[in-house]
């Protein structure tokens, strides 16, 4: 099992304007066709040909999502649910440095496994600390605005 990359697109490599027109369009097809659980067929507008890209309804629900965030002047990046991640690849996701995130994997923080003498971190782990990170950060919130209320700042 080696790591992977995933697939990204850069803020601003497509378009935003396009990507916001394809938005339109494939929203509007997947809003009429709500009810069917079909593949989805893509023709494209050069009409050279008959042929037709064919795509399962939820990998065009995602091309819809991925549309969204280019439309914003948003990157995107595809990375498979089991995905193995080098340490850089995993600071990188969580915008840290590497030596801060080889910390927190040797507090326990996240998983992690030695492939000889490197460590690899799977994306489900990663992405579970990042959901239990939010979920402290979001609870100190809310504790701070209580804090705030009984003390009548706010």
């Amino acid at each position: 099992m080696g790591t992977v990359t995933g697939k990204k697109i850069e803020p601003g490599v497509v378009d935003a304007h396009d990507a916001q027109r394809a938005l339109r369009r494939i929203n509007d097809y997947l809003s009429r066709t709500a009810q069917c659980d079909e593949d989805i067929q893509v023709h494209l507008e050069t009409g050279a040909t008959d042929e037709a890209l064919i795509l399962p309804r939820p990998v065009a629900e995602m091309f819809a999502s991925m549309l969204a965030a280019l439309a914003n002047g948003q990157g995107v990046q595809i990375i498979p649910v089991d995905a193995v991640l080098t340490t850089q690849q995993a600071a990188d996701m969580l915008n840290v440095s590497r030596p801060y995130l080889i910390g927190l994997l040797e507090a326990g923080e996240i998983p992690y496994t030695l492939v000889g003498r490197h460590r690899r971190i799977r994306f489900a782990d990663l992405h579970q600390y990042l959901r239990e990170d939010d979920g402290q950060r979001k609870d100190a919130a809310d504790e701070l605005m209580e804090l705030d209320q009984e003390l009548g700042l706010l």
